[in-house]
């Protein structure tokens, strides 16, 4: 069939999922395999049937998907849908008693799995939950009734849970984000404006989609303009030029190092031959951005929105260079100081581009205005911390009784552009000042050789924190076309940065060949920070008092662990 109007008023994922049914252009591939665009919804009504006969009565209407990107994940999310139930995407990097605690913190009373994720939950109790493994024929044969199922109306409503999915559990156990049905569709809608996504379009998803990204910002759009996805098992950077010219992508999704990645796979005279129009994610570095846009003619855009639907910053043409952009309609997005609880002044900007006052400009991005923030599951108090009140005074606006803090660190110029600048787990405190880990990193990263750049913090045997910074690159010995780690070279480099504040320079500089990184591709700091300057790898420092680094060893530990031993601050040193 032709490219009939999609989309335009649907309220839930369901309507979406049901324009689909008699709909033969080809919507999904996979492994040399394709589906049409009826055949995805036909799968979906199937299986949303069969998961109406599978809960039992009373029961959450929730299904666990442990997959990697297979079309059973669209197909579930598309029964899901239909079905008025709510998916919760299953970390497979989870493992033992953190993995059980996931499946049944979310009550899914139905998981969703394959034969290569068995081992993961074996010995698991996971009481009263059905476990479907889809390439065995068993599942197969259960399917088989279900095959005349068509797409039910009236089931869901906007308000109907429709995800359930964790967001980072390095201060705790992971939090499981609620997203409604509504939420997802708008969400869906509005890329498709942002970005002129067309029902001829192929979206590329190569994130893994037990993540938001993933489903959000790729499936979403493409499932709201009637446009094909074609789908990675998991993200590849060698492969990824090849799948997108097999299949003719025109837009994909990025998080953490995933155009790092693609960047380090050998060059080629014909990269720009390819039909990607855009690239939409997280975390990409100006530096990378146009280094890609350079290579293979894509544009990157960075955007910003909360995994909890909280605060959305909006790409707009004329955005400055290193900005994400700036607040998206009907959000009052401010960048604010916790301790004070006032906004913080704009920020400064020397002639090179450089900031200037990041020690009193960064703060916490905060939305002041009513947002679409759905909670946590089962999770008040972390719902509290996410939205409460700010400074008091008569201008608080919001919904649920506070604005909504993002745990983000932003500042903000002049014009209203808003710039990344880290976590607010990544703050540092060293010598009473507060340094922001992705300021320090974004200066490091300007090293010859360097590929990534961790920073973060470490305890002070006395008070507060130490910088320590992990910097990956060709140092060797490992890699073939290795050269080694020049200490005195990197001296001389943080000597000529002009923006390098006085406390910012590393104590402790960690070299390793390759950044590790999350299920997510995002780098992996609480492992960083966990296993601190006592790590395997070459770790260089400067001790008190001193101006040069030299390779830490096991007489400089043991003598570390004496000065917090000292202090009584030895357990630091363990979290």
């Amino acid at each position: 069939m032709g490219t009939r109007s999609v989309g335009a008023g649907a309220g839930t994922v369901a309507e979406l999922v049901r324009e689909r049914w008699g709909d033969h252009r080809p919507g999904l591939w996979f492994e040399g395999r394709s589906l049409t665009h009826h055949q995805v919804a036909a799968g979906a009504a199937a299986r949303a049937a069969l998961l109406g006969d599978l809960l039992p009565p009373g029961a959450e209407p929730h299904v666990g998907v442990l997959l990697d990107n297979t079309p059973e994940f669209p197909l579930w999310l598309g029964a899901a849908a239909l079905a008025g139930a709510a998916v919760a995407g299953i970390n497979p990097t989870r493992r033992g008693p953190e993995l059980a605690r996931d499946i049944l913190h979310t009550e899914c009373r139905v998981l969703v799995t394959e034969r290569a994720h068995l081992p993961l939950l074996g010995g698991l109790e996971l009481p009263g939950v059905c476990v479907l493994v889809t390439d065995e024929q068993a599942y197969e044969d259960l399917l088989a009734p279900y095959a005349d199922a068509c797409p039910e109306p009236g089931k869901a409503t906007p308000k109907s849970r429709f995800l359930l999915y964790f967001t980072s559990g390095s201060t705790g156990a992971p939090k499981a984000a609620i997203c409604s049905q509504g939420r997802l569709a708008a969400a869906g809608r509005s890329l498709v404006g942002q970005f002129g996504v067309r029902a001829d379009d192929v979206h590329y998803i190569c994130m893994p989609m037990f993540h938001g990204n993933a489903v959000i910002a790729d499936w979403a759009p493409a499932l709201a303009a009637g446009a094909g996805v074609a789908l990675r098992r998991r993200f590849s950077a060698s492969g990824f030029l090849a799948d997108v010219r097999a299949y003719g992508a025109t837009y994909f999704t990025y998080v953490g190092r995933a155009v790092q990645y693609i960047l380090q796979t050998p060059a080629r005279a014909d990269d720009r031959d390819n039909p990607l129009r855009t690239g939409f994610g997280t975390e990409a570095g100006a530096v990378d951005a146009a280094a890609f846009e350079e290579r293979f003619g894509v544009r990157l855009v960075e955007g910003y929105g909360s995994s909890e639907g909280g605060a959305a910053i909006q790409w707009t043409p004329g955005t400055p260079r290193g900005a994400i952009g700036r607040a998206a309609p009907g959000d009052d997005l401010a960048v604010i100081d916790p301790a004070r609880g006032a906004e913080c002044p704009a920020a400064a900007f020397g002639a090179d581009g450089l900031l200037l006052n990041g020690q009193d400009a960064i703060g916490e991005l905060v939305n002041r205005g009513p947002n679409p923030f759905e909670g946590y599951w089962r999770n008040p108090a972390a719902e509290a911390a996410r939205r409460r009140q700010g400074s008091p005074g008569p201008d608080e606006a919001g919904s649920g009784g506070g604005w909504y803090w993002t745990g983000d660190l932003f500042y903000r110029d002049a014009d209203g552009f808003l710039y990344f600048a880290g976590r607010t787990d990544d703050r540092l405190r060293v010598d009473s000042e507060n340094l922001a880990a992705a300021v320090i990193e974004n200066i490091l990263a300007r090293f010859e050789g360097a590929d990534a750049v961790a920073v973060y913090a470490v305890p002070d045997p006395v008070a507060g924190d130490q910088v320590m910074a992990t910097v990956a690159g060709p140092f060797g010995p490992r890699p073939v076309d290795s050269r080694p780690f020049d200490p005195r070279a990197f001296e001389a480099f943080l000597r000529a940065q002009p923006d390098l504040g006085t406390k910012m320079a590393p104590r402790f500089v960690r070299i390793l060949d390759r950044m590790p990184v999350t299920a997510t591709n995002k780098i992996h700091r609480a492992g960083l920070r966990r296993e601190g300057f006592r790590c395997a790898d070459p770790v260089w420092w400067r001790p008190a008092g001193e101006s040069e680094y030299r390779l830490l060893d096991e007489a400089d530990v043991e003598g570390l662990v004496a000065q917090f031993r000292a202090r009584g601050r030895e357990e630091l040193l363990s979290r």
